[in-house]
């Protein structure tokens, strides 16, 4: 990257001459000039042959100096001569020049319309609109061509609508447009979308009988084509009685403009049928369309059709293919055309390199990243500022922040991107006070931050952890930068806080931002409710649900899958299916958050029935779709069923099994008891076991009282996460089970470990809208001694004193050490404070829960008629009628 820079420092300036430079050897002072015509003075035919001699060879100082010696001796010379002299001005771009020639026009033996009307010429040929409307404005008599030279000044610069009140003023003046001059206030009309007048000037074509001229009927369509008339296009377009490929192309852009695809391809097979073969711009107009509307597969046969009939892909082609697919997703592909195209021998333009630059960014592959920027040196297009924004993107995305740096300094002129994308890569990469200095620089720059560089600064405060300056910002966006918050502003603040768990906060700022008249929008509801997705915001998810109804946001399936599963971890499964079975449309997403959903709550089977629905569907699973069956075949004990779906993974559907598959089936030996196939399995896995392996290999010994293989795993997690308290508290409890209480360094650590860092149960419980927190072993709660008392009875009442059978592997103190789990606290708390029994108590808690009060959670769910929703470290409970769905397995 380096030596990248150092060649693009050092290579030498390019001075491209202007047209003035050309002139610089005509530019003298005339006192140096010695012209006398003494001799040609009374011949004014030679006198205007040598001035036009003069004007050709470029020599226009000396011209203007013999014209001066034709003034000293009485004489003039003829329009055309002075025409000539204008001309030359215009060829070689000399205003100064031109208007010394202006000054001297009263050698022209007559007024002449022709004269005046080439001085408009040269004026506004030479850049001086203000002189070439002045001398316009000023004339008595105006023509055709006068008005013709005015209006095409102002084509040539775009200036459409003083195109169209030229027009206006020229009919005043009792000027008809002939069918040159149709086509370019035609042309006025449909690129202002003043289609009001292009009827007009239709009505006219048709009176004064130039319908028949090509080009005039196909400026027509133009306009109807391009201010979207396609009605109108299409009746005007049939009723032509000679159209060639300007005419096929403008109906064709009409269609694709509307999005109208598939008419325009129809279209398109229809200049077969009349003879007229699709040139390069045919092909181009539909290529660029489908890729505009995502259809890229459709836009690359076009391509190979194009091929095979020997029309061969421009740089325009290319570009459209690259650009398309890098925006709809396909990034890998958009790179492996853009070989193609280098191989085919086409040179790519800023616009290719821009697409291709900024597909590298999104996939943040660094190499070739610097293979195109070489490409971009080699033909000398860094200093535009598109490609130099999307190689600062670039590198800032890929980490490379001193390489961004350079590129963006050497930028030349910097717009609002260029800055934003520098701030926006120091921000990710946690250099928020770097970030902040060029905020700063930009302020005192030409281009002021807008809202986007504000918002990039907040959400770069807030993701890393700085919430105080982010809403600092947030505050002062309005009175210091003068612009107004948008959407993003508020959406930057709440998905800040959803990620650092503040999700009271996050809720703060949303509920504010509606009461502030700001409408949320998908990104607003996609960020907040991730935030949602636990057993104690039930009430904020319906409350989100509500926003979505009210906003018509229920159709996008985004916001519908994220609700299927945040329902889902909220405990609300049927609200999950209900808008599942509700979607018009589903993507592979939306089964995976459903099935998700059912094998979260234990509900293997209806898990499994939308697996069938699915491939009965031909939608083709991916990997979260595998994990989640696996999962599923777990719950139900399938064991064979499931290997045979983990053996399709690769050999059906060519997918490379994940970490997180080997540990899925782990977990399905695992609670089938088959602990001998599991380590095998283990032992025979193409990739290094992870934490998460030997973790479900651990609870499978702990559930089955495998006292040697949870020793194995143990000792495999202590390696893997060595200051894991959790950790070392369970392989302190497997030592003391198996008797290897020695004294060991090793023991004596895990001794110390587990004294001196206990794991303590933190338990969170919603009752009346209020968030309760509860401690194992607390009594400082003004109801903890009837809490206390209540836990008593109802563990009197279970019996459960001989349920751990000896095996007592378990991340929580027991009770008689530590006092009280804070879940049975949170369940006393509920029962209590309710008149009457509640439906359904849902808790949240920090550790897996133990056995003891797994079994008091199974009791009350019977004894009192409630469910019971529990989600730990480990596992989501759901109690009902003395039954977990967890299958007496987490």
């Amino acid at each position: 990257m380096e030596n990248l820079m150092i060649t693009c420092i050092s290579k030498p300036p390019v001075i491209i001459p202007t047209k003035h430079d050309n002139l610089s050897e005509f530019s003298q002072p005339q006192t140096k000039l010695s012209f006398t015509y003494t001799k040609n003075t009374k011949n004014t035919k030679i006198t205007d042959n040598h001035v036009k001699n003069l004007a050709r060879s470029g020599r226009l100082a000396e011209a203007v100096a013999a014209l001066d010696s034709i003034a000293l001796s009485g004489s003039q010379v003829r329009p055309n001569t002075f025409i000539s002299l204008l001309q030359a001005c215009i060829d070689f771009g000399s205003l100064d020049l031109g208007r010394k020639l202006h000054a001297r026009i009263h050698l022209v033996k007559e007024s002449d319309p022709f004269v005046e009307t080439k001085l408009v010429s040269m004026y506004a040929k030479c850049g001086s609109f203000a002189d070439a409307r002045k001398v316009f404005d000023e004339m008595s008599q105006k023509n055709l061509y006068t008005w013709s030279a005015m209006i095409g000044a102002y084509s040539r610069v775009s200036r459409w609508k003083e195109v169209v009140e030229l027009f206006f003023l020229m009919m005043e003046d009792g000027v008809l447009p002939d069918e040159f001059l149709f086509p370019r206030i035609l042309q006025a009309c449909a690129n202002c979308g003043d289609v009001r007048t292009g009827r007009l000037l239709h009505s006219l074509v048709i009176r004064l009988g130039m319908v028949c001229y090509t080009r005039v009927s196909n400026s027509v369509l133009a306009v109807y084509a391009k201010c979207g008339k396609l009605r109108s296009a299409r009746r005007f377009f049939d009723y032509m009685n000679e159209r060639d490929r300007v005419t096929w192309n403008s109906m064709l852009l009409a269609y694709c403009q509307k999005g109208e695809n598939d008419e325009a391809y129809k279209l398109f097979n229809g200049m077969w049928g009349e003879g007229i073969e699709p040139c390069i711009v045919s092909w181009n107009i539909l290529i660029n369309s489908y890729n505009q509307l995502g259809r890229c597969d459709v836009a690359l046969g076009l391509m190979k059709e194009m091929e095979s009939s020997r029309v061969s892909p421009d740089v325009f082609t290319w570009t459209s293919m690259i650009s398309g697919l890098a925006q709809n997703g396909r990034r890998w592909q958009a790179l492996f055309l853009f070989k193609e195209m280098l191989l085919a021998g086409i040179k790519p333009n800023g616009v290719t390199i821009t697409s291709a630059v900024s597909a590298c960014a999104s996939l943040k592959v660094l190499k070739l990243g610097l293979e195109i920027h070489s490409i971009a040196l080699r033909m000398g297009i860094t200093d535009n500022v598109l490609v130099g924004n999307s190689l600062t993107d670039m590198y800032a995305k890929c980490g490379e922040l001193e390489a961004a740096r350079q590129v963006f300094d050497m930028i030349e002129e910097k717009d609002v991107y260029t800055w934003n994308s520098m701030i926006a890569g120091y921000c990710q990469a946690g250099y928020c006070g770097k970030a902040y200095e060029l905020f700063i620089k930009m302020q005192e720059s030409d281009v002021k931050p807008n809202v986007i560089t504000w918002n990039t600064m907040i959400s770069g405060y807030i993701q890393n952890g700085d919430e105080d300056r982010a809403m600092d910002l947030f505050q002062r966006i309005e009175q210091d930068g003068k612009i107004r918050r948008n959407t993003a502003s508020w959406n930057a603040l709440i998905a800040g806080y959803v990620q650092l768990g503040a999700i009271d906060k996050a809720f703060g700022v949303f509920r504010q931002m509606q009461s502030c008249s700001i409408s949320p929008n998908s990104v607003t509801i996609l960020s907040i409710l991730p935030g949602c997705a636990n057993l104690i915001a039930t009430k904020k998810v319906k409350e989100i649900h509500g926003c979505i109804l009210r906003r018509d946001l229920e159709f996008v399936i985004s916001i519908s899958n994220s609700l299927i599963d945040t329902y889902a971890k909220s405990g609300n499964i049927l609200y999950s299916r209900n808008i599942f079975d509700g979607m018009s449309t589903r993507d592979i997403i939306s089964w995976n958050s459903i099935i998700g959903g059912y094998v979260l709550h234990g509900c293997f089977d209806a898990a499994l029935d939308l697996f069938d629905q699915m491939r009965k569907l031909g939608i083709k699973p991916n990997r979260g779709t595998f994990l989640s069956i696996i999962l599923a075949r777990g719950i139900a004990k399938m064991v064979d069923e499931g290997k045979q779906i983990f053996s399709s993974i690769s050999d059906n559907y060519e997918i490379i099994p994940a970490i997180e598959h080997y540990s899925a089936m782990i977990d399905l030996y695992g609670r089938s008891g088959r602990l001998g196939e599991a380590m095998e399995f283990i032992e025979d896995m193409p990739i290094e076991p992870d934490s998460s392996v030997w973790t479900s290999l651990l609870t499978a010994s702990r559930i089955h009282k495998d006292i040697a293989l949870a020793v194995l795993a143990g000792e495999r997690l202590l390696d893997l996460e060595p200051g894991n308290i959790v950790v070392n508290q369970l392989m302190y409890q497997i030592y003391s089970l198996c008797g290897k209480l020695d004294d060991s360094s090793k023991v004596r650590k895990l001794e110390k470990e587990s004294t001196l860092r206990r794991s303590l149960g933190h338990s969170w419980i919603e009752v009346r809208n209020t968030v309760h927190a509860f401690v194992t072993g607390d009594q400082s709660k003004p109801s903890s001694n009837l809490l206390h008392s209540w836990v008593q009875n109802i563990t009197r009442e279970v019996n459960i004193d001989d349920h751990h059978g000896g095996f007592f592997i378990e991340e929580e103190e027991k009770e008689e050490i530590g006092g009280i789990h804070s879940e049975k606290l949170a369940i006393a708390f509920a029962l209590i404070s309710s008149p009457s029994s509640p439906q359904s108590i849902r808790i949240v808690k920090n550790i897996r829960m133990c056995r003891n009060c797994h079994l008091t959670a199974k009791y009350v769910s019977l004894r009192f008629g409630c469910e019971i929703y529990l989600s730990d470290t480990k596992f989501f409970h759901h109690f009902k009628n003395g039954r977990c769905s967890c299958g007496d397995y987490w």
